[in-house]
């Protein structure tokens, strides 16, 4: 709780300032995490356009240590929600579960993709900022007074996701990733565009019209999501020193490896 409380209390005097009219609260929120957000942080077209296998292996295994399940947060967070909202995360859940086939779930892609490249998410090797992620997406999930503050940081995701993950698919398929092996990343590059105009018009729009005073909960949850992200892409910076490639860094724990592996 007192981690939880910390990173609010670094947020709650800018979600202050959100409006609570419903269609600005919607606006001001896709301009703050705008699904091309991603384009804008330099880790995402680097990984695009420029690590190695080692570093793409390295960058998969922070998170998917950081990796909650965004099955199992919507499905805490949608508890008692209002009638539409949790209609869209039920449709949202239903997708993460892929719709019922064991195949398709999100979770067990990811987990397929880091199989395939051998990727090792263990705490010790894992930096703290990406744990400290999972943990704040946890955390707001369970503490019922912090539901609205979950709403917005699921928000968050859903809004950025697309411009991300696309950019790591790109870079997946540079390196020689097999399709099937990369699916979680392709899926997610469309499916989450879906998701991001959905969560905007069935989520926000409804729960902040319902009730205004949600505007500021759920833009602390939104602000603290991309604090913690922003800690993350920062780490990633700082070990691959990708700005500086005289002076190119390798982390301890980033390894060379070739993949055998190729599209067929």
């Amino acid at each position: 709780m007192e981690f939880l409380d910390a990173e609010r209390a670094a947020v709650v005097e800018h979600a202050a300032e959100a409006p609570a009219a419903p269609d600005a609260f919607v606006a001001g929120s896709r301009t703050c995490a705008r699904p091309d957000r991603g384009r804008a942080i330099p880790s995402f077209p680097w990984l695009a356009e420029s690590a190695s296998l080692a570093q793409m292996r390295w960058f998969l295994a922070q998170e998917v240590a950081g990796e909650a399940g965004f099955d199992d947060l919507v499905a805490l967070t949608q508890v008692k929600m209002p009638v539409q909202a949790k209609l869209e995360l039920a449709r949202n859940y239903w997708d993460e579960m892929g719709r019922g086939r064991a195949a398709a779930m999100h979770g067990p892609l990811l987990s397929d993709l880091a199989r395939a490249l051998d990727v090792q998410a263990r705490a010790e090797s894992t930096v703290w900022e990406s744990l400290a992620l999972a943990n704040l997406m946890v955390g707001l999930a369970l503490e019922r007074r912090l539901a609205y503050q979950s709403i917005g940081a699921l928000g968050a995701i859903e809004l950025t996701a697309p411009g991300r993950v696309a950019l790591v698919d790109r870079g997946l398929a540079r390196l020689g990733v097999a399709k099937g092996a990369r699916r979680y990343f392709t899926l997610h590059a469309t499916l989450d565009l879906q998701h991001s105009d959905a969560w905007s018009r069935e989520v926000l729009q409804p729960l902040v019209a319902r009730e205004p005073r949600a505007a500021r909960a759920i833009a602390e949850g939104a602000l603290m999501r991309l604090q913690a992200g922003a800690r993350c892409f920062a780490r990633y910076r700082h070990e691959f020193d990708y700005n500086h490639p005289r002076r190119r860094r390798r982390s301890a724990s980033v390894r060379r490896y070739r993949s055998p592996m190729s599209d067929r």
